[in-house]
Order: C-alpha cells, then sequence, then structure tokens
C-alpha cells in the first residue's frame, strides 16, 4: 500500500455541485459533539462489534473472508476483528463491513431511504487502524478512539441524512450507494484530505452509483445482501486513497447534464436535505436488541413474542393472523410464496412474525435450512393478512416521531380472537434509550461470548462500557484486543 499522501489534484473545472461542498464542509470541520452522541457513537461501535463476532459463527461468511491471495499479510496492515487476518485497510474495510453486516443485527436508519450506517464502521475502523500503525512506526502520535466514535457521527450524519429525503429503492439503486459515500468521505478525512480531496473523494463515490437491488427482492435474493455493505465501504476506502494518492475528482458528478446523477437516477431534481448537518442521525439511531430482524418487522416480532402464550395449543385452530404495516414494510418484506435461503428468509415479514409466535422468540439460527424445515412456519404465513395503516406511514416519516409500528390480531375457528398488539417504537428507538441500553450491552455480551473466553469477554465488556478509556485507548490498541483465529475456537 503506497503510503504516499500526495498535493491536492485540481478537479475538474466549473462549479462545485453543492451538495458535495455541504457535505466536505461538514466533514471537514472540526466536530464538537455533545456527551449524549459520543456516548451514543460507543454504543454503536460495542453493537457493530459484537454483531461481526457473531457473524464468524458461520461459515456462509467466513469463507469470504481474508486476503485476495491466501496468506498475504501486510506490514503495519489493519486487523479482522476474531481473525488473525493483517490485511491492507481495503480488502479489511471488505472483511469488517461484511462481518458487521452479515446477520442484519447491526444498528438501522429508517427515511426515505433504509440502510445501516454502521456499515461505515468497515472503513472506518480499517483506515483509522492502518494510519495509527503507520503514524506509530514513524514515531508520530497514534489515532485515539475517540477519532473513530467522531469519524462515526460524521459517517452516520452523511449516509442517514441523505437518506431523510432521497429514495435511491424507488430508482432500484442499492441505499449502500450512501454507505460508499460516506465511507469515502470520512476515511479521506482520517487520512488527512483537504476540503478539496474530500470532494473529490465523494464524486467519485456517486460517479460510481449502483448497484442495483436486484439481490434483496424475488426471484434473486440472495447472500450478496449481506456482503454488499462490505463491498460498499471498501470502495469507499479505495476511493479516498486514490484521493489521497493524487486522482482526480469530478466537481458536476451530481449536476453534469445527461450524464450526472440527478439527470441518471432523479429526473433532474437534486438532493434535499430536511435539517443542518451535525448528529441528528446518531443521536435518533435505532438498534435491534432482541432480534435479528430487518428493522421495519422489529415490532411485528414484538407482537408475535407478546402473543405466542395465547396460541400455545390452539395453531390448529387459527383461522387468520391480521397484521397492520407501514408502507415501506409492505413495500420490502411483505412476501408470499416460497423463500429459498435465509437472505430471503430474514426479509419476510410473515416469516419473521410465524418464528416468535411458534417459539416465543427469534434467533439468526431460525433463518437457517433446519428451521426453515418447520412445516407449521408456512402454515401460518399462509393464514396472515398484510396491509397497510396508513397513520404507521405517517407516523413513519414524522421526524419527531420515527415509529416503525406494527399491529397483529389472530382470529380462531371458534370466532375469538386475541387482543389486538400494536408496538409503535421498537426496543431499540430513541424513546426505548433507557430501557433498551442495558439489553444493548447484554447483547453484547451473549455475542462475545460465542467466541471469546470468559475472562475476555468480560476485558472487552468493561472497557466498552467505560468512555474516558475508550476515547483515549489508541485504535491498533483497540484492535488488537480482538485479534485471534477464529478457526482455534475460543480465544484467552
Amino acid at each position: 500500500m503506497n503510503t504516499h499522501i500526495a498535493e491536492p489534484k485540481i478537479s475538474s473545472e466549473g462549479p462545485i455541485d453543492e451538495a458535495l461542498s455541504l457535505l466536505a464542509d461538514y466533514v471537514n470541520r472540526p466536530l464538537e459533539p455533545s456527551s449524549l452522541s459520543m456516548q451514543t457513537a460507543r454504543a454503536c461501535l460495542a453493537d457493530a462489534i459484537g454483531c461481526a463476532i457473531l457473524a464468524l459463527k458461520y461459515p456462509a461468511c467466513t469463507k469470504l473472508l481474508g486476503p485476495v491471495v491466501a496468506g498475504t499479510v501486510v506490514p503495519d496492515g489493519a486487523r479482522v476483528p476474531g481473525t488473525s487476518y493483517i490485511l491492507d485497510p481495503i480488502r479489511a474495510a471488505f472483511n469488517i463491513g461484511t462481518l458487521i453486516r452479515w446477520l442484519d443485527y447491526n444498528d438501522t436508519w429508517l427515511a426515505a431511504e433504509w440502510g445501516h450506517p454502521s456499515d461505515n464502521l468497515g472503513g472506518i475502523l480499517a483506515v483509522a487502524d492502518y494510519r495509527s500503525r503507520q503514524r506509530v512506526s514513524r514515531s508520530l502520535p497514534p489515532l485515539f478512539m475517540r477519532e473513530v466514535l467522531s469519524g462515526m457521527i460524521k459517517a452516520y450524519e452523511v449516509q442517514g441524512s441523505l437518506a431523510l429525503l432521497n429514495s435511491f429503492n424507488k430508482v432500484g439503486f442499492d441505499h449502500v450507494i450512501l454507505v460508499k459515500a460516506a465511507t469515502a468521505a470520512v476515511a479521506a478525512h482520517l487520512l488527512g484530505a483537504t476540503r478539496t480531496q474530500i470532494i473529490d473523494a465523494l464524486s467519485q463515490a456517486f460517479i460510481d452509483a449502483g448497484p442495483l437491488r436486484a439481490y434483496r427482492h424475488a426471484p434473486n435474493t440472495g447472500s450478496r445482501k449481506s456482503w454488499a455493505a462490505g463491498d460498499a465501504t471498501s470502495r469507499g476506502v479505495q476511493f479516498a486513497f486514490m484521493t489521497m494518492q493524487g486522482e482526480m475528482g469530478y466537481r458536476q458528478a451530481l449536476t453534469a447534464k445527461k450524464w450526472g446523477l440527478y439527470d441518471v437516477l432523479f429526473k433532474g431534481v437534486p438532493f434535499a436535505f430536511q435539517r443542518p448537518l451535525n448528529s441528528y442521525v446518531m443521536d435518533n439511531i435505532l438498534f435491534k436488541i432482541s432480534y435479528p430482524a430487518e428493522f421495519h418487522a422489529q415490532t411485528a416480532v414484538e407482537c408475535a413474542v407478546h402473543l405466542h402464550p395465547a396460541i400455545v395449543g390452539r395453531l390448529d385452530d387459527i383461522v387468520s393472523i391480521h397484521i397492520e404495516t407501514h408502507a415501506a414494510a409492505m413495500c420490502i418484506i411483505n412476501k408470499t410464496g416460497q423463500l429459498n435461503n435465509p437472505a430471503d428468509r430474514d426479509h419476510c415479514l410473515q416469516y419473521m412474525a410465524a418464528l416468535p409466535l411458534l417459539y416465543g422468540t427469534l434467533s439468526a439460527d431460525h433463518y437457517e435450512d433446519a428451521a426453515a424445515a418447520d412445516k407449521r412456519i408456512d402454515v401460518l404465513r399462509e393464514k396472515m393478512v398484510v396491509t397497510e395503516n396508513q397513520q404507521f406511514t405517517l407516523d413513519y416519516l414524522d421526524p419527531d416521531k420515527r415509529s416503525i409500528a406494527n399491529s397483529m390480531v389472530i382470529h380462531f375457528a371458534d370466532g375469538s380472537k386475541t387482543e389486538k398488539v400494536a408496538v409503535e417504537y421498537p426496543l431499540g428507538h430513541r424513546r426505548r434509550r433507557a430501557e433498551g441500553l442495558p439489553l444493548l450491552f447484554r447483547k453484547l455480551e451473549d455475542n462475545l461470548s460465542t467466541h471469546f473466553s470468559a475472562h475476555k469477554v468480560a476485558t472487552l465488556m468493561r472497557l466498552l462500557q467505560d468512555q474516558n478509556t475508550l476515547e483515549d485507548m489508541p485504535v491498533q490498541v483497540f484492535m488488537e484486543l480482538f485479534t485471534e483465529a477464529f478457526s482455534s475456537g475460543k480465544g484467552s
């Protein structure tokens, strides 16, 4: 990896696109986050690391990890949590991002566009680790974890602010384009970029566009949706490094007539921003705490768990199950018919509701073929009637509410029915922070325990719950705490 930082190269001529300037100005300026924002960033980091460690249980994920050429070790390279890999930061970003995203259990942002801002941690951790090691090798001060947390707030804000009013899914493109852009901007900043270079890196990400959402929907639903974010964050890192090596950018990547992103995708309509960029996204982030379910289904799962005792022993008496939901869920996860693989199942509202009705809970293993073989699941799915509740949709889009509501009622053959259970705000919502955060760290402990010894888990838990100690820790020291060979069982 060429570590030379080139002088800023003049990008293409003409005025700079307004949105590129706005985003670059935000990323480039010093951030003065509130203590709440930094504490929330710490919780997001802890949760993402836990999700990554849990994903090491799944061979479909781990087969994708490591260097492109087996055995490659990069001097002063970036570490991949839970493994012994030492990789260049582009490949490390893919590894880390894929681990974090694999089980659809990391934090979430819902708006006109959807997504998972912690996907950017693949690039942020890889670049920060690599840059910190490079600095130490030159007898310079390392980067500290407070810079990672600050970078997270900025990446979350870039991705989430673009998502508030601008829908890529409506034109068939996947939300990970926003991960690519956010990572490119923040990775460039971590590498010491000027404002102009941040603009150039952003422009590369938007010109790259894509990918299509085909792999998230029938008939092509597949495992690419579990590594698409890893791919996007690694592309962002690649653009950041290319920019720092002197590659030019494109000042009208968005506004160029006919060929710019606005004309190609949005019929000339420019990006809209709902509010000034600060820390709104981090402050309102959604955590998946109890269930690894696509977030639009989280409250439906809570409804099903609540109703589980009412149907025990009465499965054959169920005539219909009525679920009311919001427009986004109708679009993304309302599925009937055959489900072909775990990626298909974890984006099916009916499947995610059926499992907790049967078992009283939902886990990542419930998406695997062995669990899906239970024929009662499809029997329940066929009895489900899913409709949109327009008030749920309005409250979903209300920036002061940001609800993700579902309701459920079950009808029986004798004419009786259960109570109608409605949950507006899932456990991971900001309105349920006091209730949710202790359970989030219990989730973290459970996830870490799938891979590390009890002693190691206790050490990591103390660190991840201590704001000051974490912020003051050099990045490379933090990453080394999670380094070991995942194939050798639980570490020390």
